[in-house]
């Protein structure tokens, strides 16, 4: 997918700052237990960098780690919706493939779900570059669990309705696509988690995916009409438990 190609659905998420506020999936403790593990050292104290923020999602959990954040983000919904979320956390607008930031002043630069909205051949640099040495650079994804049967057969039903394939796309998340160059030698590591949420909630999640943002709204309302009688048989009791594979790819600097 080039930069031109996914500019759309990158920016797509704008308009629906407040529902992906309300309804994406945050992260485990575990994860960060992961990025200190293969980094070598705590995130408590060091200076982070967190870029593609959002709504601050990854980001409050940083901060809440005791790390010193910015937080970059491109979007003008987005980062009003951070700004009214976490005031007390400094942002400024940017995005990865030319960082509003000085040389070598970040401990870490992190991506939780915004890496495969760069371009490699410029992020990469640019993360190196602010990076101190010794830095650390962690991408994430939390990705759908699909040996799950129910997430399996739902991630079916979605790929034949936008004519994607699910699967394919969870497996492209690793160290070659990440960085094609092979510049950086990243470590990875797999970290399920769960939660159980109101199936409005997982549908409304759901209705944040920019392959549905960027989709006719009202074929896109229809299929997650249909979602719900699906589910609903799977879950009559209205709370869904969604299982998650958060993919982490962590690379250090000289």
């Amino acid at each position: 997918m080039t930069a031109s190609s996914h500019a759309p659905r990158a920016h797509s998420f704008n308009g629906a700052a407040a529902q992906y506020a309300a309804s994406r999936p945050a992260y485990p403790p575990a994860l960060f237990d992961a990025v200190e593990d293969l980094a070598g050292r705590p995130l408590t104290g060091a200076r982070v960098a967190d870029i593609g923020a959002g709504t601050g999602i990854a980001t409050a959990l940083l901060h809440a780690r005791g790390a010193d954040v910015i937080a970059v983000e491109p979007g003008d919904g987005m980062a009003a919706q951070f700004r009214r979320a976490h005031p007390d956390i400094p942002i400024v607008r940017g995005d990865g493939n030319a960082l509003p930031l000085t040389t070598a002043s970040v401990d870490f630069v992190t991506y939780a779900q915004a890496w495969h909205w760069t371009d490699p051949a410029r992020a990469v640099p640019e993360a190196v570059r602010v990076l101190r040495a010794g830095g650390a650079l962690a991408l994430w994804w939390n990705t759908d669990a699909l040996d799950v049967p129910w997430i399996a057969e739902a991630a079916d039903r979605t790929g034949r309705f936008f004519g994607v394939n699910v699967a394919l796309e969870k497996r492209n998340v690793n160290a070659r696509t990440a960085d094609p160059t092979g510049s950086l030698d990243f470590t990875s590591r797999v970290v399920r988690w769960s939660r159980r949420v109101p199936l409005d909630t997982h549908l409304a999640n759901l209705g944040t995916h920019s392959i549905f943002l960027v989709h006719d709204p009202e074929a896109g309302a229809a299929f997650l009409a249909e979602e719900h009688k699906h589910l609903l048989r799977t879950f009559p009791d209205g709370i869904v438990e969604e299982v998650y594979d958060v993919i982490l790819l962590l690379a250090t600097t000289p």
